[in-house]
């Protein structure tokens, strides 16, 4: 198996986690500081070449009643970008409360309001590729690409 890239899509700040090679764990590995939408889509392409991952999840931002939220048409235009600038096939993967959840993992930890800015985007990064690598139980033959709405 190979590994999956997992990307919290911000209007500023990108969060990226990458998998083990099992696709069993995902691990925090950057805040990507790119509030263009090109800027970013380039950096992840950079990236995820780089690693050699055979998969990038992209963070879906629903809202909690299921329905497209605000910054979906931002995240589309990102994947698009995205798209042109790699093979590597992409997914859509739904990220409702990640962004809530890591921050309560760095409050539960103790990090001070300053700190967990820039910690933040790729814990979330980090909680969307877990749920995706629980819900695929490491399989690369399963296809949720419309997995979000």
């Amino acid at each position: 198996m190979t590994k999956v890239l997992g990307v919290d899509f911000g209007d500023r700040r990108t969060g990226i986690a990458i998998s083990d090679a099992a696709r069993v764990i995902a691990f925090p590995r950057q805040t990507l500081d790119c509030p263009l939408v090109e800027q970013a889509a380039a950096a992840v392409a950079r990236l995820a070449e780089a690693e050699g991952v055979a998969e990038i999840v992209v963070g879906w931002p629903l809202n909690m009643d299921g329905s497209r939220g605000p910054r979906v048409e931002r995240t589309e235009r990102f994947c698009a970008e995205l798209a042109k600038r790699t093979a590597i096939p992409l997914q859509r993967w739904d990220e409702r409360l990640s962004t809530k959840i890591a921050e309560s993992v760095l409050i539960e930890a103790g990090t001070r309001r300053d700190r967990r800015k820039g910690v933040v985007d790729k814990l979330a990064a980090q909680v969307i590729l877990q749920g995706y690598l629980d819900a695929t139980g490491g399989e690369t033959d399963l296809d949720f690409q419309d997995q979000a709405p």
